[in-house]
């Protein structure tokens, strides 16, 4: 059988990168290579259009095996992730009896948030009366102030159980959270309490107490990059303030739980959870612990909010399949994925069970769990994890160079940060250069969302009124502004009404009259689309009879110098005119008094705003 394959490479000689190279530049006839094919990243790097294997000959990232240091390959030697659902229930009567369900339905971990009030021995047994601790992964949040108290009741209960050798879970003490959220200071006995925590669960080994939540930095819209680096500098910062106050080093290290988020951006998300586990166990490394098992990331993976819509919904479930399968073709310990109503409602009976199946299918369908870290070796993969670790360290040291992480949440710069990355990111949406389907690209006309938005806020009782606005992080969704637009229309008297004026060449008007469909769409308005017409005048009439709004002529570049005042004049300011493109003739039309045009390089929001600042009075 060797010699077979022997002979069969035989037959194709070796190519050289510069051949390959020399075969793009004939196709590309004179584009540059660099221009057309090199992509820049929001991550700070370049990705090439080809890697080959010289590209990854001194990567170290192919060194080891899963289950060893510096596990870039996975903590374990198999792949077999939890599959984490979150409780919402009124009562703990209620969440109890719909924990022992979704057990029934494969799901290994469950989330329960606590409230204040909640908080006591009674509650938290009937909380997990029934359920295996030895078996069923338990994740325990609460406000941070109340996380020591449900610490000792969450370990009697676990010794009353039995469970002390088998436990696995977490509470998710996270003293940051209300500095991040909403401005103002850590709390000060953070350090102390968490101490008091790791002490209180010592006879628990699968019981982790401190919770790095980055995902609540990717929820804000901040990129890859920042959400390792900063997660890192996070986690680097509790070490360091732990063994200081007298914790040892492992068990600072197997205290620390690491939840964090997955975006669309498929390769990267997945190189990004390689890079972490490689990184963090270097960090982990200098504080000299004398087992490698502190040296493992223990990582939890949550699906995107940032990216969700709430128009067309039912998107959002191709979203978090590809997120989620990310995750877990990087090795990740747990993923939940988050149901696709969550941006307005409370996630119902539906939504969670389609949310659950989304990792069963890559389970038993994909079998993606029998695989341990399939990326390694992949020449694009392997570069990916080294240069967004190398992109993320830089952010580390950062952080590092400036008083750590605690300080850079006291002082906003983390906050700062990552606002300025989500404001980008809204920019680009707004420009159409990230697009989200059925937002602001192919929009259904014709939905109406006001109906189904539930209002939801904090529940936890705890309070939230001496925070600092300005060193908080923004939280709006990406699709929030195209959102607000929609629901404007809905909620006007009369909903806009979009006439497009075809005429001309058919390929242009044709292609322009789609571009302007979804181009209005965006905002909900009524979409006229029309086969096409003989005359300007012909073509105004019919849009007089159907009374619109606006009138969008669709036609070619050249064409326009002639159609566009025609139309004009004949529209005589009953309707707004729009041309669909950037012609030559602009400054001619302008001129004219024509001062609406729609094109690729139109800024969507900003536009529709205008329209809707004028329409809906």
């Amino acid at each position: 059988m060797a010699e077979q394959k022997e002979k069969l490479f035989d037959q194709f000689p070796p190519i050289t990168t510069e051949q390959w190279r020399e075969k793009v530049d004939a196709d590309l006839k004179g584009v540059p290579f660099e221009k057309k094919l090199v992509w820049r990243t929001n991550e700070g790097f370049n990705v090439n259009p080809m890697y080959r294997l010289e590209d990854i000959a001194d990567l170290k990232t192919t060194d080891s095996l899963p289950g060893q240091y510096p596990y870039v390959r996975g903590t374990r030697d198999n792949n077999d992730w939890l599959t984490r659902q979150e409780i919402i229930a009124d009562d703990v009567k209620e969440a109890n009896a719909k924990a022992l369900d979704v057990l029934t339905k494969g799901v290994t971990s469950l989330y329960f948030k606590l409230s204040k009030s909640q908080i006591n021995a009674t509650d938290v047994k009937a909380l997990l009366a029934g359920i295996d601790l030895n078996a069923v992964e338990i994740n325990l949040g609460c406000c941070p102030a109340c996380a020591k108290e449900l610490c000792g009741i969450l370990v009697d209960v676990i010794k009353e159980a039995g469970a002390e050798a088998s436990f696995r879970g977490s509470i998710d003490y996270n003293p940051l959270r209300k500095a991040l959220r909403h401005g103002g200071e850590i709390l000060p006995e953070a350090v102390a309490v968490a101490k008091d925590m790791i002490e209180m669960a010592k006879d628990i080994e699968g019981l982790r107490v401190i919770a790095i939540d980055s995902v609540m930095l990717s929820n804000a819209g901040c990129y890859i990059y920042q959400e390792l680096g900063y997660a890192l500098a996070w986690g680097a910062e509790w070490m360091s303030q732990l063994t200081d106050a007298g914790v040892d080093a492992v068990d600072a290290g197997c205290a620390i739980k690491f939840n964090m988020g997955i975006s669309s951006n498929y390769f990267m998300e997945l190189a990004k959870f390689r890079a972490a586990r490689m990184l963090w166990s270097q960090i982990v490394k200098q504080y000299n612990p004398a087992c490698d098992c502190a040296c493992k990331m223990l990582v939890h993976a949550e699906t995107s909010r940032f990216n969700q819509t709430i128009y067309d919904a039912h998107v959002n479930l191709l979203r978090s399949q590809t997120e989620s399968m990310s995750a877990a073709l990087a090795g990740v310990d747990s993923i939940t994925v988050v149901p696709f109503d969550a941006p307005y409602k409370t996630p119902d009976a539906f939504s969670e069970r389609i949310a659950r199946n989304q990792q069963f299918l890559l389970k038993e369908e994909s079998h993606l769990d029998k695989v341990v870290d399939p990326a390694g070796g992949s020449y694009y993969v392997e570069t990916l994890t080294v240069s967004i670790a190398q992109q993320a360290w830089s952010l580390f040291l950062d952080v590092q160079k400036n008083g750590g992480f605690f300080a850079a949440v006291t002082e906003g710069a983390v906050q700062k940060a990552v606002n300025e990355s989500a404001a980008k990111r809204h920019s680009d949406m707004a420009r159409r250069k990230e697009i989200l389907l059925g937002t602001n690209q192919y929009p259904n006309f014709n939905e109406l969302a006001a109906g189904k938005i539930e209002k939801t806020g904090c529940s936890c009782g705890c309070g939230h009124s001496d925070g600092d606005a300005s060193k908080s992080l923004n939280t709006a969704r990406q699709a929030s502004d195209f959102e607000a637009l929609r629901l404007a229309t809905e909620h006007a008297a009369n909903r806009p009404k979009v006439f497009m004026l075809t005429i001309g060449n058919l390929a242009m008007r044709l292609a322009r009259a789609q571009f302007s469909s979804n181009f209005f769409g965006c905002a909900g308005y009524e979409i006229i689309d029309n086969i096409g017409f003989d005359t300007v005048a012909e073509g105004v009439a019919a849009a007089f009879d159907k009374q619109a709004d606006i009138i969008v002529l669709c036609s070619s570049d050249d064409e326009y110098a002639q159609y566009a005042p025609e139309a004009f004049d004949l529209i005589s300011g009953k309707a707004k005119f729009v041309v669909a493109g950037a012609p030559a003739c602009t400054e001619e039309l302008q001129a004219k008094g024509i001062t609406d045009f729609i094109h690729v390089r139109s800024n969507v929001l900003d536009t529709l705003r205008k329209f809707n600042a004028e329409l809906l009075k």
